[in-house]
């Protein structure tokens, strides 16, 4: 099974928020099957660089893990994926928390970011960037059923039955947990990812093809 990781605001908001192409990569991460790294300019390339850095961290880091083992058996699969929406409900609820920057200023200044160096981007990222554009999914992430709606989504996509579609269930009665989970392992994440200062570096790029 193949399926992009969804906590698409948290990587937009590890990004370096000011720099188009930073944002690019940082969503892109997801998105660069086939695609030869070399030929991107390289604040795209250092961009999935960190979103890698940001899901090798989170994949695995205790708290996620035990968080993981909170779903039922059925969903556990899955529980990758659960997991991210949730954190991106979490840091849209706890955004004053973590920025200064109201919340639809940012999304609205990543979604023209985006679009505006969509010629970067692969074919099928195109057309993802574009319905989230559209539909406004990172602000829809605001609601359980607006998480609930994204799993759904996603749910569709898979090519084999799936219990995604039923989750608004497992986030509600483990939703304490999360919460906690999301407020210790999130600034933590955040500290990790400002020392390493992949975004920074000056030793070029050497991946060709992911």
């Amino acid at each position: 099974m193949s399926v992009n990781s969804m906590n698409y605001l948290a990587h937009l908001y590890l990004a370096q928020p000011d720099q188009g192409f930073s944002l690019l990569g940082n969503l892109m991460g997801d998105f660069c099957k086939g695609v030869v790294l070399t030929q991107l300019p390289v604040p795209i390339q250092r961009g999935i660089k960190n979103h890698r850095a940001v899901d090798q961290i989170t994949d695995n880091h205790p708290i996620i893990r035990d968080l993981k083992r909170l779903f039922e058996q059925r969903f556990r699969r899955f529980a990758g994926i659960i997991t991210d929406v949730a954190f991106d409900y979490f840091l849209i609820k706890h955004w004053s928390v973590f920025s200064q920057i109201p919340l639809t200023n940012f999304i609205e200044h990543a979604y023209v970011e985006l679009w505006a160096h969509r010629q970067w981007m692969p074919v099928q990222m195109q057309g993802i960037v574009g319905r989230m554009i559209e539909q406004n999914w990172l602000q829809s992430y605001q609601s359980l059923d607006g998480v609930g709606f994204a799993l759904a989504r996603m749910s569709k996509r898979i090519r084999f039955e799936n219990p995604l579609a039923e989750t608004k269930g497992q986030l509600i009665k483990n939703y304490d947990e999360l919460e906690q989970g999301f407020l210790h392992f999130f600034p933590l994440l955040i500290k990790e990812i400002n020392e390493l200062a992949i975004e920074s570096l000056e030793i070029p790029i050497t991946s060709k093809v992911n």
